[in-house]
């Protein structure tokens, strides 16, 4: 007979094993965005014959939480192993319930729990989600261009730079150029 320690180091290998060989490439591609990412889908659809290899099931959860005057739903993810559907890992993931522009009620929920889930089974399954992520704050800074003014050396040398033959949008290459500079701009050539 196992010993209940023999049995949880067990458990925890198999945890481990199924963390190191999960393989979730981010398939999808938002062109508004211009970033790649994966659905929770995704996720389970890589995890379904990793759970068959290593007999554990897979039980996700959404629950209502409000916190201050904000509604989130709580995704659960949690690993059962088939002896005695014993739970042994557990995860949670977030996300704020709100309309969205053109999306009815259920479909704001299932996004949120679809959001949530990804989260919570990310957490489980330590996938890293801090590369090209869209909800991860990894964007290089993209350096702006600097202002032109009316009122500034740099806008002398732009009119100079027309009256020679060059072009407006070499100069709004350069800088950033409003609509009220502009004008000033062709007035002064």
């Amino acid at each position: 007979m196992k010993t209940q320690e023999q049995t949880q180091q067990k458990e925890i290998n198999v945890i481990i094993n199924i963390q190191s060989e999960l393989k979730v490439p981010k398939g999808n591609y938002n062109s508004f965005g211009k970033y790649k990412y994966r659905s929770a889908e995704d996720i389970l659809e890589a995890l379904k014959p990793l759970l068959k290899k290593y007999n554990v099931i897979l039980k996700l959860s959404d629950t209502i939480k409000v916190i201050g005057n904000k509604i989130f739903l709580k995704s659960t993810a949690k690993i059962w192993f088939g002896e005695g559907h014993k739970s042994v890992a557990v995860s949670f993931g977030f996300a704020e319930l709100s309309e969205h522009k053109g999306m009815s009620a259920e479909q704001a929920t299932g996004t949120a729990s679809s959001y949530a889930r990804k989260y919570a089974l990310n957490g489980l399954f330590l996938i890293d989600e801090t590369e090209s992520d869209a909800d991860h704050d990894n964007k290089k800074e993209v350096a702006r261009k600097p202002v032109l003014n009316a009122d500034t050396e740099a806008f002398g040398k732009a009119v100079e730079y027309l009256m020679k033959g060059g072009s407006i949008d070499a100069i709004k290459q350069k800088y950033e150029v409003s609509q009220e500079v502009e004008v000033k701009l062709l007035k002064s050539i």
